[in-house]
């Protein structure tokens, strides 16, 4: 593999495994109760846990980023690898732990790639390259979750084997890592601090955090939204799907719209207000529910492709980005974790969706703000 394609590849096969271990694991949550006993509750810690985990991990990794990204980029792929593995074995403990274990790698692998691409990619490229990661993220989460229960229904061992199959896209990316060969990046001369004092720093962490929130809390109670106003499950589920898919589609353009500082922060702008757009039809306007899927699905994947970049964008050099993608991160997955809760919670208070949505177009409107702020062509000065 030639020099200048080995660092992309092997980027991107480490980007895919980012969301896919963990997508799986929503649409076998019934046959994982039902075989393992656990309750509703106790089940659904497989899908909230790992926020949390993320939001704790950055931190950690501030504290051993000397060691050098590539290295530990490399670990954290294989104890992936390992908690996937962990998380198939027989017994409900392993779910636990794997989780875990799982969810720690990504959030060492989710702060390390922005400082990675900053490192090793040109500046005119690092957009390009941030977006071809998200991109195969997304499509991965996509499929992950779509194969998940027909994986279940045909594999012997059933839900274990298909939570297991995600160990070969792991594979895959650890034998095109270490990406830059005899000549690794240089490790950091000190450690970097999170950038607590930098406005800039706040921008981009609350952008991050508020696009998270959206994301997140679309992927919990989308279908409960669509259901409770009369659409069937199979066709929620799809409508799902069609989100994730079309954000897909906004991350791949994002390189070829967003060619200048300026149209970056334009286009992070125009994405907030396109999916703030969608939350307030689908609050207000449930016939437009069409619309608002394709506004959400759109303005999502464009958002999470300019949160990731401001990461790396924002920064000076490879080591700063460490320090703002864990700061950036650490606020992020902080308000992802508490946007379902708190939106369940208001959705019970008040007996509707339509308070909950509209609470979300207005976190969405803020977060148009926050991008203006995040995407100007500044970097950040500890």
């Amino acid at each position: 593999m030639s020099g200048a394609v080995r660092p992309v590849t092997g980027i991107v096969l480490a980007g895919a495994t980012l969301r896919a271990p963990l997508t799986c694991v929503g649409p076998l949550v019934p046959a994982i109760a039902h075989d393992t006993g656990l309750s509703a509750a106790t089940a659904g810690l497989l899908t909230a846990l790992p926020l949390l985990i993320f939001a704790a991990v950055p931190a950690v990794v501030l504290h051993t980023v000397h060691r050098g990204a590539e290295q530990l980029v490399r670990l954290a792929l294989a104890a992936l690898l390992l908690g996937i593995v962990l998380r198939s074995m027989p017994g409900s403990s392993g779910l636990f732990a794997g989780t875990v274990v799982i969810a720690a790698a990504i959030g060492y692998a989710n702060v390390l790639l922005p400082a990675i691409v900053r490192g090793t990619v040109p500046a005119a490229r690092i957009m390009t390259v941030t977006a071809g990661y998200i991109a195969a993220m997304t499509a991965a989460a996509a499929v992950s979750s779509g194969i998940a229960v027909p994986l279940a229904e045909n594999l012997p061992g059933g839900w274990r084997s298909a939570l297991a199959a995600g160990t070969l896209l792991v594979i895959a990316a650890l034998r095109a890592w270490p990406i830059t060969g005899s000549a690794p990046m240089p490790r950091p001369a000190a450690r970097v601090p999170m950038p607590w004092s930098s406005a800039l720093a706040w921008q981009v962490s609350i952008f991050m955090g508020l696009q998270a929130l959206g994301f997140y809390t679309t992927l919990a109670w989308l279908p409960s939204v669509l259901h409770d106003n009369g659409i069937s499950p199979r066709a929620a589920g799809f409508a799902l799907f069609a989100v994730q898919i079309l954000g897909l589609a906004a991350i791949n353009a994002m390189p070829w719209l967003a060619r200048t500082v300026s149209a970056k922060r334009r286009l992070a702008v125009a994405a907030s207000a396109v999916e703030a757009t969608g939350f307030l039809l689908l609050a207000l306007a449930p016939g437009a529910t069409p619309l608002a899927i394709g506004l959400l699905g759109i303005g999502s994947g464009a958002c999470l492709a300019s949160a990731m970049a401001f990461q790396s964008e924002r920064a000076t050099d490879a080591g700063d980005a460490t320090a703002l993608a864990a700061m950036a991160q650490t606020v992020g997955f902080a308000l992802a974790a508490l946007g379902p809760v708190l939106l369940g919670v208001l959705r019970d208070h008040t007996r509707s969706w339509g308070p909950a949505l509209l609470a979300l177009a207005a976190a969405t409107a803020l977060q148009a703000f926050t991008a203006a702020g995040a995407g100007r062509h500044e970097t950040v000065r500890h």
